[in-house]
């Protein structure tokens, strides 16, 4: 029976065993790895990855963080590759195979097809004296001692090496690049670093009312207004000019001090020069705003023009925090 111990103890060789593996691969890179990426760097075209079994798994992750960063890549499998599939392939495009063995049928079927197109091959391969080792222009060497599973057969080690191998090619290329977190955003516009990065305060108040009443609108209009339009504030506007705003909390302040308000016009009880930012203010800036004022409101406006109010709840709602 295993134990919990037993448990912890396998987790932790696994792991390590693993960490090992990886660590090796450092004293693997050669100039075939400077080549590489030189090649892709300067390519014209796109990075296509194959393989197939576990190793077409970690082509599609390759693939995703490729694109993600700036390099434009495609995913094909090496055994659709040999029946169709290799139509995708252009003439200025350079092709990562991976494969732990290197000797695989599919393989041993795709790389001369691939040679005949005359594009540049980098194989990630466990054996540099395989058949695709030796079809390839480059040669990424991740080779492992054993796998992590215990009959040594699942591939664990082995995969992992290929992940961190491609990891290794796609932040050498972010560099080359200058890849900014800016880029990053571009390609990950629904993410909170996208909007972080991308949102501006005109794609949140789109469809925004635009609560209004002027200097000398009845206290019980300005109620309603703040009531309708549920924003929790009006803006005080005259000559098509804002001139102050009056929040639900300035309406209980003045309850509070007051046991009428009959005689009192929206100008009397208004916030002059209230916090605003335009359109084109970034959301996280405006969200900056807020929390520095200690406010859930802020005042649209473009060159005077009034364009509605970001309350706080719409950049919340947007996953910017």
């Amino acid at each position: 029976m295993i134990t919990k111990e037993n448990i912890l103890a396998i987790a932790k060789k696994t792991i390590l065993s693993e960490s090992e593996a990886v660590a090796k691969l450092v004293s693997f890179l050669d100039e075939n790895f400077t080549q590489a990426v030189q090649q892709i760097y300067e390519s014209k075209g796109r990075l296509v990855v194959t393989g197939i079994g576990k190793s077409a798994i970690i082509a599609q992750k390759m693939v995703a963080t490729f694109n993600s960063t700036g390099t434009p890549s495609l995913f094909l499998h090496a055994a659709e590759a040999i029946h169709g599939d290799l139509g995708m392939i252009q003439n200025e495009d350079i092709i990562i195979c991976i494969s732990k063995s290197g000797n695989s049928p599919e393989i041993k079927v795709l790389v001369p097809l691939l040679k005949r197109f005359g594009n540049t091959l980098i194989s990630i391969t466990g054996n540099i004296t395989s058949f695709l080792a030796k079809g390839s222009d480059h040669v990424l060497n991740t080779t492992v001692d054993m796998e992590a599973c215990p009959i040594n057969l699942a591939p664990t080690n082995s995969t992992t090496a290929q992940l961190v191998m491609g990891d290794a090619l796609a932040v050498c290329l972010m560099e080359m690049r200058d890849f900014k977190p800016e880029d990053f955003a571009v390609y990950h516009p629904g993410g909170a670093l996208g909007k972080k990065l991308l949102l501006r305060v005109k794609d949140m108040i789109e469809h925004s009312l635009k609560p209004t009443v002027s200097p000398d609108s009845s206290i019980k209009k300005v109620i309603f207004e703040i009531s309708e339009k549920r924003l929790g504030v009006t803006a005080v506007v005259e000559n098509n000019k804002i001139i102050g705003i009056i929040t639900d909390g300035d309406i209980r302040r003045m309850l509070n001090d007051r046991d009428t308000f009959a005689d009192l016009t929206a100008i009397d009880i208004m916030t002059k020069n209230p916090k605003m930012v335009s359109s084109d203010t970034m959301a996280v800036d405006a969200l900056n705003i807020l929390e520095d004022f200690s406010i859930t409101q802020l005042i649209v406006s473009d060159n005077g023009e009034y364009k509605g109010v970001l309350h706080l709840h719409d950049i919340l709602k947007e996953g910017i925090v």
